[in-house]
């Protein structure tokens, strides 16, 4: 007799998605091809983006939100929504992932690290660049002492347009202008690489269309040097409409005692990278494109909700993102 095979379908996460212009859309298509989840609100002020997901109640509020009813919602909102949104989310039990900047500010990022844990919700932000391939060797290459100790990080993060919507260059709806938009990720990355080293020193240089910063403008161009306590330094430089010839100009290189990693894009492609290895005048290719660059971040945290994960006291290290922010700004 044959033996008969059962399969168990696993129940998808439910999920609301808040905010739905090009990146919201992106990352709720992504999670839908997953398989992991069912997309049950649409929460967005033009009604023209609420579209595409027949089942899906559409929403113009969060308020609106049976959150009883949904696991997770997912946030992708002008970024001085993304605190106050979190909380909201938070305090009444759903988890929640964030587009990044999580914050404007260190204090309002502690705010939302303390309702995950008060609460025990998974909580996620969108660094998408930590999950590409090139990223995730050249870490295990770092970690594993193949290019030595590493004294010096360059990172550019150069963007030959700039964003499209008024609220990034209103500081306070956006809190900051190419450093909260570009410079976090590079920020972010090399904490990551490093395993959260904490931050000795920081001096920036912010310029606002050609001239010195003030407080009346967001900044378009940014030189920053940050100092670690594991003894790195990182040189950062980030903008927005800087002539670079090309969509975008994105390199994050690390300087070891045994050799160089770098990490750049490839044709000005925001998604597309190769790693490369150097040793003195010699150079070899260690990862090309393609690579998936939107699903990373969101597919993980889905996973790690649908497996029933709670707070996850990594997530802290966002503080640290947030207070090297402030830092650069001044505050």
């Amino acid at each position: 007799m044959s033996e008969q095979i059962k399969t168990v379908e696993i129940e998808k996460l439910k999920l609301a998605f808040v905010g739905l212009g090009w990146i919201g859309r992106n990352r709720m298509e992504a999670l839908a091809g997953s398989g992991l989840a069912r997309i049950c609100y649409l929460v967005d002020c033009d009604d023209k983006r609420t579209c595409g997901v027949d089942d899906a109640v559409v929403c113009s509020s969060m308020n609106q939100i049976d959150l009883e009813s949904v696991d997770g919602i997912v946030i992708a909102t002008p970024s001085a929504m993304h605190a106050e949104q979190a909380l909201f989310a938070l305090n009444r039990g759903c988890s929640v992932f964030c587009q990044k900047p999580l914050a404007r500010t260190a204090g309002e990022c502690a705010m939302v690290l303390d309702a995950a844990k008060r609460n025990n919700k998974l909580l996620g932000v969108d660094f998408s660049y930590r999950f590409l391939q090139s990223v995730q060797i050249a870490k295990g290459m770092i970690q594993q002492g193949h290019i030595g100790e590493i004294y010096t990080v360059d990172a550019v993060f150069h963007n030959g347009y700039g964003p499209d919507k008024a609220w990034f260059y209103d500081k306070a709806l956006s809190g900051g202008g190419c450093v909260m938009d570009l410079g976090v990720h590079l920020i972010d990355l090399v904490f990551w690489m490093f395993d959260f080293p904490d931050l000795e020193n920081v001096a920036s240089r912010l310029y606002s269309r050609g001239t010195r910063y003030n407080s009346d403008r967001v900044e378009d161009h940014a030189l920053c040097s940050l100092e670690l306590s594991n003894g790195t330094s990182l040189r950062m430089a980030c903008s927005w409409g800087l002539s670079v010839g090309q969509d975008a100009l994105i390199e994050m290189t690390f300087y070891g005692t045994d050799g160089t990693l770098s990490i750049k894009n490839v044709n000005g492609s925001f998604y597309d990278f190769t790693l490369e290895r150097y040793f003195a005048t010699r150079r070899e290719v260690l990862c090309e494109p393609p690579d998936p660059w939107g699903s990373g971040a969101i597919v993980d945290w889905a996973q790690r909700l649908s497996a029933g994960q709670g707070f996850n006291p990594e997530c802290e290290q966002y503080h640290k993102v947030s207070v090297a922010l402030d830092k650069i700004y001044g505050r």
